[in-house]
């Protein structure tokens, strides 16, 4: 069970600073120790944010990641980029995204990078709110890569990756991670059309040598990129199959979708804590504290309060930093206020 009721919670992403994004497109006009400065300077930013805030979990704000499945690319050896398989035009959709191709057998002999991350924001944070990793899971890594002949499939792809993600999870939880939170949106998107009974095994397989290691969490969403979502968004088809899954926590997207089927964070609430999206990502409308106590709750209904934690519906990533500040100040005002009133 959570340490505090109605903990105050984010799911991993934060924007970049518009300095950062200008100079990951002059990287070139910069020195290794440049470079090292620089993330260590966005990373301060967006520690300065969520402290500021108030939240009671946080991130490095991913702020070395510059695509969620792609910056983890860069540690896998046997891909390579494939332009020709990607939309360059029209309207910003998902198809738009990096795709590669597989040439030799998948591995990571460096690790993909999150322990690096993880120590960078044990070293640069003030003592008090819990740090927390995010690592995407093997079936939502799996997305951009393009199957071959050793590869048949997207199945085939995750099982490859899935040792791969396994050992980065344990290697976190040996840096001294206590909180990760291992992101399978793609499982939620796909919900509706897949095996869910096969998402679960993959799921609990690759998290198994964790468990009972730190407080571990799942992010189940439904897609944002550029504001897009991309899956069916619908929680019944994870019913009562993801109520298998072996995590200490689940995080749904629930503002976006003005909360439809909130009566269904019941049965999850019976098998686990529930982070519940409150705050929608895709909309730049800035939710009052009023708004948020309001939606806090309405989750007390269905989650006893012990049980739930409240944050944003997806990564801030794709969200101005302007509107991203104000959103997660009065998500813990609220937060709080209700806090005062159990």
């Amino acid at each position: 069970m959570q340490p505090t009721p109605i903990r105050t919670n984010v799911v991993g992403s934060y924007p970049f600073p518009g300095w950062l994004e200008f100079a990951t497109r002059h990287l070139g006009q910069f020195g290794r120790a440049d470079i090292e400065e620089m993330i260590e300077d966005a990373v301060i930013t967006a520690i300065h944010d969520q402290v500021s805030a108030g939240l009671d979990v946080i991130t490095d704000g991913e702020q070395t990641r510059l695509d969620f499945n792609l910056s983890f690319y860069g540690y896998i050896k046997g891909i390579q980029n494939n332009e020709t398989e990607t939309r360059k035009f029209g309207p910003a959709a998902h198809d738009q995204r990096g795709k590669h191709s597989i040439v030799e057998p998948l591995r990571a002999p460096e690790g993909l990078g999150a322990v690096k991350e993880y120590l960078r924001l044990k070293k640069l944070a003030p003592a008090g709110p819990t740090l927390k990793t995010s690592v995407p899971g093997p079936y939502t890594l799996s997305g951009r890569m393009l199957p071959n002949e050793q590869y048949k499939d997207r199945y085939a792809i995750t099982e490859a990756l899935l040792p791969i993600v396994r050992k980065e999870l344990e290697d976190l939880v040996a840096a001294g991670c206590t909180e990760i939170t291992v992101d399978e949106p793609s499982m939620s998107c796909y919900a509706y059309k897949e095996d869910t009974k096969r998402f679960v095994d993959i799921f609990n397989r690759t998290v198994e040598s964790i468990q009972g290691k730190c407080r571990l969490s799942t992010h189940m969403c439904f897609g944002n990129f550029k504001g897009r979502p991309v899956g069916f968004r619908s929680i019944k088809p994870m019913i009562p199959d993801f109520l298998d899954l072996n995590v200490d926590e689940i995080h749904i997207e629930m503002a976006n979708r003005e909360f439809a089927e909130i009566e269904l964070l019941a049965p999850f609430a019976e098998k686990m804590d529930v982070a519940v999206g409150i705050i929608d990502v895709k909309n730049y409308y800035i939710e009052t504290e009023a708004d948020v106590i309001e939606r806090i709750k309405r989750c007390l209904q269905y989650v006893p309060a012990e049980k739930l934690a409240v944050a944003p519906d997806c990564g801030l990533s794709q969200t101005a930093r302007w509107a991203s500040r104000q959103k997660l100040i009065n998500m813990v005002k609220g937060a709080k206020a209700v806090r005062g009133q159990l």
